[in-house]
């Protein structure tokens, strides 16, 4: 480990000074973050999702950052969980999902995340379930607008 952080360390001395570079930094007009998460359990099932996002509007136009996970455990039976970005000029979006299952019970999470623009918004579902009885659901939405 040793070593390795020094050849690290010699690397980035040689790119520094070698190869300098001038970054134009520029302040932001308006700057926003939003984020939500959930977590859903019955039985021996649990399934939890996460997302957050980030952006800063300057005279340039934007920088944006976004981030989303998700898990799911089960002490026997299924899990499945998956996470998907997407990004385009106009926007970046993020889901995950997670869902344990075991015979009958289950839990199961999902988060939407997207900036576009101005435009913050995530949002996370949860739901869980037990044979025989009724399903547990949630919803909880963050939406932020940043002033022009």
């Amino acid at each position: 480990m040793t070593r390795l952080l020094s050849v690290a360390a010699v690397t980035m001395f040689i790119a520094t000074t070698a190869f300098p570079l001038q970054v134009r930094s520029q302040e932001c007009n308006a700057v926003g973050t939003v984020g939500t998460a959930g977590s859903a359990a019955a039985g021996d099932t649990s399934a939890s999702t996460v997302g957050t996002a980030g952006t800063c509007l300057t005279d340039d136009g934007a920088t944006s950052s976004i981030g989303s996970a998700g898990s799911a455990a089960a002490s026997d039976g299924k899990v499945k969980s998956q996470t998907k970005v997407n990004e385009n000029p106009n926007q970046l979006k993020a889901q995950s999902k997670a869902q344990a299952m075991d015979q009958g019970t289950f839990s199961k999470s999902r988060t939407k995340t997207r900036v576009k623009g101005d435009e913050l918004e995530s949002s996370t579902r949860t739901m869980s379930h037990l044979p025989g009885e009724k399903p547990v659901m949630d919803k909880t939405t963050k939406k932020v607008l940043l002033p022009q």
